[in-house]
């Protein structure tokens, strides 16, 4: 099994760079399959929200729509998967970080039943509680 970085995501998704937009098509075509899928990580994940957020500009619901992508693509194994579709929710339903709502839906897969937070915007998501 390969794994994939941040940015080759983000050239596969964006295609803005002439020679690294067709690497990634072309290294996605040949390492993951169906029966070889190719892994991302959560980390990766929370990267690609963030860098297409703050560096492209993509509003919430086109970053989502990306995320959403990335999960249902059988070419591609997602870490805890599950956890990363019920956080993608809560970073539709709460404009919150999608982070935030990794971080939150992770703990609690993991048993928390909450996680202490100072930030007022992950507070508002079901899986925190604010400090303070």
């Amino acid at each position: 099994m390969k794994g994939l970085d941040t940015n080759v995501l983000v050239r596969l998704l964006t295609q803005d760079d002439k020679v690294q937009g067709p690497a990634a098509n072309a290294y996605v075509r040949g390492a993951c399959s169906r029966d070889s899928p190719c892994f991302v990580n959560r980390v990766v994940l929370a990267e690609l929200v963030w860098v297409l957020e703050s560096a492209y500009g993509y509003p919430p619901p086109t970053v989502a729509d990306a995320i959403e992508r990335i999960l249902r693509t059988e070419e591609f194994m997602v870490e805890d998967n599950d956890v990363a579709r019920s956080a993608l929710v809560a970073y539709c339903r709460a404009s919150a970080d999608f982070a935030d709502a990794l971080i939150g839906r992770g703990n609690k897969a993991q048993g928390c039943n909450a996680t202490a937070t100072f930030d007022r915007k992950a507070a508002a998501l079901e899986d925190f509680e604010l400090v303070g």
